[in-house]
């Protein structure tokens, strides 16, 4: 570009975004380790993850190389009804042609009342307000301020093991150090107690001081499914003392797990705050949403004066809005909770059926299309050995055995389901089909008889990445 045309920006011509795309394609590692994060493109590069993906439909991704991609992963849940969808589309392709108003302050928007009506009609409790937000993290932001505020109470309990979002309040209830190393000081009378502990959960509740118990109706890390009874019972018990009981939603919300919310498999549960996001824009713009009891809300909004004590300045954008409406409409047309709940159950019997063959898998667990695939210690000497040395080289190790030659043989995304556990995670699309289940589990029966065999190439591949893990944190 010439010297001229920086000086007068009116000369250059327009942004053309295919062409800046196409023209950088494959470029994306470079680029994000010199401008975003290099230790993540360092850490993809390592377990064979940097692919450049150029095109996305559905379930599919395909890369540069036009390779095609199954995404068992979905964006971490955020594209529920695949990507791309064609219906959601359409209706943002319209909104936009139809130059309507957003964020215009000092005003109550249409399309955010109307998305709130849809919300609450899915509810299975009666849960009169809604806040909308902009991520997860930030609903669980919401909540925390509406429990203290509404309860005039400090303490919030969470369990071991949790994933509520990494903003400061949300990580001040992370039960897992590896994100909090390095952020403390945290909340302070933020507490943790084991996940299905009823009695653990009463013991704080009898303190006096908690405003709020928050809790994955299905835990995301390591896809930790409660036991039946434990998530009423833990309402009953902040009822009883005083507490609020808050459902996080965030990704096991919207379908995912065979039921509006994960929380409905556990009978009448009556949640005080629910929190959704991910797939509630089908993963064209990031929105979400909490929705709480009417005595809530008019503790928090108590006056005039007070009207806008919570806001956010993105909360309600009309495009975000619209994209909520059309969700809800794909979801319910194309009926695709129910198809979570029947492709989850293909994959769970699937892979639980080939438990007896293969010494290393310990255990699958699911709801819906929330799928955790547990390894444990095999019998065999050999496999015995091999177990031993990946976790002495490193604890998040093993799993890797299967989600490395799952992308790299078979082109399927999913990936370890958090850190120090030997799990492999699945978040499918509710839309996959059964063709998409059967190509999974021929792939991953598969990928169970390549790491049977050692010494073989899965374990080569471990073993250079653990060496790599050990030098990098001796630096």
């Amino acid at each position: 570009m010439s010297s001229e045309n920086n000086l007068n920006p009116a000369a250059r011509p327009p942004l053309d975004l295919a062409a800046l795309v196409k023209e950088h394609a494959g470029r994306n590692y470079e680029l994000h380790a010199e401008h975003i994060n290099p230790a993540n493109v360092k850490t993809l590069k390592t377990i064979g993850f940097d692919r450049c993906y150029t095109r996305a439909e559905g379930p599919y991704l395909w890369d540069v190389k036009g390779d095609r991609y199954l995404d068992l992963l979905s964006g971490y849940g955020v594209f529920g009804l695949g990507r791309n969808h064609p219906e959601v589309r359409r209706i943002l392709k319209e909104f936009l042609d139809a130059d309507y108003p957003s964020l215009v302050k000092m005003e109550a928007p249409l399309l955010s009342g109307l998305l709130a009506a849809e919300l609450k009609k899915r509810m299975p409790n009666d849960l009169d307000m809604v806040f909308f937000t902009n991520s997860g993290a930030e609903g669980v932001e919401t909540a925390i301020k509406y429990a203290k505020c509404a309860t005039g109470k400090p303490a919030l309990i969470h369990c071991k093991k949790s994933f509520h979002g990494l903003s400061t309040g949300a990580l001040s209830l992370n039960g897992d150090d590896s994100f909090r190393d390095g952020f403390a000081p945290f909340l302070p009378d933020c507490r943790a107690i084991p996940f299905n502990d009823l009695e653990a959960l009463e013991k704080e509740l009898k303190q006096g001081d908690v405003a709020a118990f928050i809790v994955e109706p299905v835990q995301g890390k390591g896809v930790n499914i409660p036991a039946p009874g434990y998530l009423l019972a833990a309402q009953q018990l902040c009822r009883k003392h005083g507490a609020l009981f808050i459902d996080d939603e965030v990704q096991s919300g919207m379908g995912r797990t065979g039921k509006f919310l994960a929380i409905e498999h556990d009978g009448a549960v009556d949640p005080d705050i629910v929190i959704l996001a991910k797939t509630l824009s089908a993963g064209f713009v990031p929105v979400g949403a909490v929705l709480c009891k009417k005595w809530i809300h008019e503790k928090v909004f108590s006056s005039m004066s007070r009207s806008v004590v919570h806001s956010s300045t993105f909360s309600q954008g009309s495009f975000a809005m619209a994209a909520g409406l059309a969700a809800l409409d794909v979801l319910d047309r194309e009926n695709l909770i129910a198809n979570a709940a029947k492709m989850g159950d293909l994959i769970g019997k699937g892979v639980q059926a080939m438990m007896p063959k293969y010494e290393f898998m310990k255990e699958v667990r699911w709801r819906g299309l929330m799928v955790g695939i547990e390894f444990g210690s095999p019998k065999s000497l050999s496999l015995k050995i091999a177990w031993t040395t990946c976790h002495t080289l490193d604890k998040s190790l093993f799993p890797q055995a299967a989600v490395i030659p799952l992308l790299d043989k078979h082109h399927i995304i999913t990936q370890v389901a958090g850190h120090a556990v030997d799990v492999v995670k699945l978040l499918p699309p509710l839309v996959i089909t059964e063709t998409d289940v059967n190509y999974f589990l021929a792939a991953f029966e598969d990928t169970m008889v390549q790491m049977h065999k050692f010494p073989g190439p899965a374990w080569d591949v471990l073993t250079g990445i653990g060496k790599m893990a050990l030098t990098q944190r001796a630096r």
